[in-house]
């Protein structure tokens, strides 16, 4: 904490940055508050770190200027400050871009890199149908070089690069050293799992190496979200290119099979991913983002689909059918509505009363908890009838993970909706819990084919 005798020059420091915020018709009053709101933070975080005041003002001022363009226009109309030469740096000296937007050299070179990557096993006789192996690494034909653009855009260096990429090297390890049998289910569980893993580091990438300091956690849940949308964007658009390509070519009696099977397909599906990761950061302005949107807009439909769901079995007496691609899409389902309310508490202002849609929230939780609830019961009595499978293990790991998530957050939006909890509880629940579906995911890529006997 800041010593009381720092804190008027601090008060003074951080009053004349906002009323420069204020000045800029681009920023409201909210997106004001909640920018200094992120610079208190950095400036506590650093002050219990051991910087004085005006230290951990420098250095704070520094970080969100690295992630915001709005603190380096301040720092250039106040041209005589020394935080100017942290924020901007020397003309015409190297370093990180300014600005995401000028980042497009640097990412378009990934993208190509990744588009490359799919290719390489190709020169070592691996062929694109060889499903297994692709499947296995799909992630670290892009994950790793995702990465490397975090890293170079948030100017990580020495021993922090090295430990964001042991996670890389020990899955590629993993996942064409280990014996895994063609179509057995540790292979299945692993193709799953490791992407989920592996996110996290790309996360560790995103804050720059600081997990836990400021709000960096909650900005990639909303980073992973908008990348999701433009992905789907980007896709769409690329299914769209490539069957133009195929009609041309078929206008002029040309096969262009090769060329979609072999180039367009497999290398724009990894080039884009760090194209859209590029997008989602230049066209981020203060407090700019989708999410609320999109929340608002899905947060009643998934609702009424779990309602219904439970009705209906309830109506008619079904049980859950527990083969494995109904846990699969049971997962799937109870993991996008945790996404979808991990989204809506990354969009909310935590100072805002609660309204109708807070309430809404609730429902959906408690409704994906009873949902879950159902499925691991069904799983239970399958493994006490028919023993244990890779599978059901599995199953039955990640529906009592998002079963501790849904009670827990259930509990805390309830306290939110009554008044009688604040929400940042909720808030930093979610984001504390991230880490535990990485390191389930883990577990499952690392034990389980051994403990299974790779079947």
């Amino acid at each position: 904490m800041t010593a009381p005798g720092d804190r008027q020059p601090l008060e003074s420091q951080i009053a004349q940055w906002r009323e420069y915020l204020r000045r800029r018709r681009a920023i409201d009053g909210p997106d004001v508050d909640e920018l200094e709101g992120h610079l208190r933070e950095e400036v506590e975080a650093l002050a219990v770190a051991g910087l004085a005041a005006d230290e951990a003002f420098l250095v704070a001022v520094k970080r969100l200027g690295n992630l915001d363009a709005v603190a380096r226009e301040f720092a250039r109309e106040h041209s005589e400050r020394l935080w100017k030469q942290l924020v901007i740096g020397p003309e015409g000296e190297g370093g990180p871009a300014p600005d995401a937007r000028a980042g497009w050299p640097a990412a378009l070179g990934l993208a190509i890199a990744a588009a490359l990557a799919v290719k390489v096993p190709v020169l070592f006789g691996v062929r694109l149908d060889n499903e297994a192996f692709y499947l296995r690494n799909a992630s670290l034909f892009t994950f790793p070089l995702l990465a490397i653009y975090f890293v170079w855009r948030r100017g990580v260096r020495g021993a922090d690069r090295v430990w964001l990429a042991l996670p890389f090297a020990a899955a590629a390890l993993i996942a064409n050293v280990f014996p895994f049998r063609q179509d057995g289910d540790t292979q299945a569980l692993a193709i799953l799992h490791l992407p989920i893993a592996l996110w996290l580091a790309v996360g560790a990438a995103y804050v720059g190496c600081h997990w836990f300091a400021g709000r960096g956690r909650m900005d990639f849940v909303r980073f992973s979200g908008e990348l999701a949308i433009y992905y789907v964007l980007i896709a769409l658009g690329g299914g769209v290119f490539t069957a133009v390509t195929m009609m041309l070519f078929r206008a002029i009696d040309a096969n262009a099979e090769w060329l979609a099977q072999d180039w367009l397909v497999p290398c724009g599906a990894a080039g884009a991913l760090i194209i859209a990761a590029w997008l989602v950061e230049a066209k981020q302005s203060v407090i700019e983002n989708m999410a609320p949107v999109l929340t608002r807009l899905f947060t009643p439909l998934f609702t009424l689909l779990l309602l219904a769901f439970l009705a209906t079995m309830a109506w008619t007496g079904s049980p859950i059918d527990v083969e494995r691609e109904v846990l699969i899409s049971f997962d799937l389902l109870l993991a996008l509505v945790l996404g979808l309310v991990l989204y809506a508490v990354s969009a909310r202002d935590p100072r805002r009363p609660p309204d109708f849609f807070d309430a809404l929230q609730v429902l959906l939780v408690v409704s994906a908890l009873l949902v879950d609830v159902v499925a691991l019961t069904a799983i239970a009595a399958r493994i006490s009838e028919f023993g244990f499978t890779p599978n059901r293990v599995a199953a039955l790991g990640e529906n009592l993970v998002l079963l501790v998530n849904l009670v827990w957050s259930a509990r805390l939006y309830l306290g939110v909706v009554r008044r009688q909890k604040p929400f940042d509880l909720l808030e930093r629940w979610q984001v504390a819990y991230l880490p535990v579906y990485a390191v389930w995911a883990a577990l499952v890529v690392v034990l389980f084919p051994p403990l299974f006997g790779y079947r």
